[in-house]
């Protein structure tokens, strides 16, 4: 009799531990990066009675005889799989597709979660809700990021000011109709910026020559004064294209600032023209990128599925700020659950591989998203009543000793 209540003992502490892992799951259905658990039982160890016998000439054998003592919790897993995304549009909240860990510090702790609902603080850091700093690597002056280094706090430093740079290369691309008459002429206009920062109006006109396949390129600045001044830098210059409509020129034209003859704006600037083509049809040349800018200041930012933060500056300027580092594990189940939605490293997780977004098995990540939870209320409903009944039924064995026991008491009398 006292091992069948002993063992209905056993059940109700697994079933209620059931209950709990359960509850808790429930409790999280909202939670952003939650990640259910499951309960493990297993049967503990078993009496034997009678032990078994090997066969022999003259008989057979037996099994042995043998009466479990209840039952245990072997362990309680965590589920790992991708929870649903929720939009949000906050450009602060990010979400791993995939595995990974963002990762934090606490203090001096260094945490890992998968809770991607991030903030400002006051000096403008990266932070969780309960103030754990997001780690990454933060860009040099120029936007450079060395992934190699050491992680560090990542912040977004709006306001920022960032110095003019004055421009010393600009282009063209596109297409001079090969149908074009002598004299037609094709006009396209780019803004530069000189060592101050100050906008200059650069244009440039192309003339088709009498001579096949041959145009001429005239560079000028107007000035901003009214009336505006037109001061010519270079040119004409001549330009020709193979037969097959293929640059034959030199693929850059050497444009002299001097003319202008301003302290702010010196040197020569090389444009690009290596793209322009001759063929027939429409002439659709245009002037593309310069590397000039003028001052500005960080207005907002935007994150890249590898985890790249890019500064928007008030100047058109887009430079990189910082990148989140992410972090792996051999062995995922095997971290210390941290509370506020973090985990640290275990005895049994290995260490944590800190490396980039979308590489060696890392995630990728979305911006203005969260993971949510990934508990199927369903699910968890049915392991409630299952944990239920089970408890239920494992009372129910302790009842029913306990009335055998009284039996036995009885029969004295």
């Amino acid at each position: 009799m006292l091992r069948s209540m002993f063992s209905a003992i056993s059940g109700l502490r697994a079933h209620q531990t059931k209950m709990d892992v359960t509850g808790n799951n429930i409790a999280n259905v909202n939670t952003v990066g939650f990640k259910g658990s499951q309960t493990v039982f297993q049967d503990t160890l078993s009496q034997v009675i009678r032990a078994g016998g090997a066969p022999a000439q003259d008989r057979g054998g037996s099994n042995p005889a043998q009466v479990g003592l209840g039952v245990k919790v072997a362990a309680i897993t965590t589920n790992w799989t991708q929870g649903a995304t929720q939009s949000t549009g906050r450009s602060t909240d990010f979400m791993i597709e995939g595995d990974g860990f963002f990762v934090t510090r606490s203090g001096t702790e260094q945490l890992f979660t998968r809770a991607g609902s991030f903030e400002f603080d006051g000096s403008g850091k990266l932070v969780t809700p309960d103030g754990s700093v997001l780690r990454g690597w933060m860009a040099d002056g120029d936007g450079v990021i060395n992934s190699n280094g050491p992680i560090e706090d990542l912040s977004v430093p709006y306001g920022q000011i960032v110095s003019p740079v004055a421009t010393t290369e600009g282009g063209m691309a596109g297409n001079l109709s090969g149908n074009a008459t002598p004299t037609t002429t094709v006009q396209t206009a780019q803004t530069m910026y000189d060592d101050l920062g100050v906008a200059q109006d650069i244009s440039y006109t192309w003339q088709k020559t009498a001579t096949a396949n041959q145009w001429s390129l005239t560079v000028a600045h107007t000035s901003a004064a009214t009336p505006p001044v037109v001061t010519t830098l270079s040119g004409p210059t001549t330009v020709t294209w193979n037969p097959d409509g293929t640059l034959a020129s030199a693929p850059t034209v050497t444009v002299p600032l001097a003319p202008l003859a301003s302290a702010s704006w010196t040197g020569n600037l090389t444009l690009d023209i290596g793209t322009v083509t001759q063929y027939g049809g429409a002439s659709t040349v245009e002037a593309t990128e310069q590397d000039g800018f003028a001052l500005g200041s960080l207005q907002s930012f935007t994150l890249g599925n590898d985890g790249t933060i890019t500064g928007v500056y008030s100047n058109g300027l887009r430079q990189p700020l910082g990148r989140l580092a992410l972090a792996s594990f051999n062995n995922p189940g095997g971290l210390e659950k941290a509370g506020n939605s973090s985990f640290r490293v275990g005895d049994n997780s290995g260490a944590a591989m800190i490396g980039l977004a979308g590489v060696a098995g890392r995630g990728v990540l979305n911006s203005g998203a969260l993971e949510m939870s990934n508990v199927d209320l369903a699910e968890e409903f049915t392991g409630l009543i299952v944990a239920q009944r089970g408890f239920q039924a494992n009372s129910r064995v302790i009842t029913a000793s306990d009335e055998i026991l009284q039996d036995l008491v009885n029969l004295k009398r």
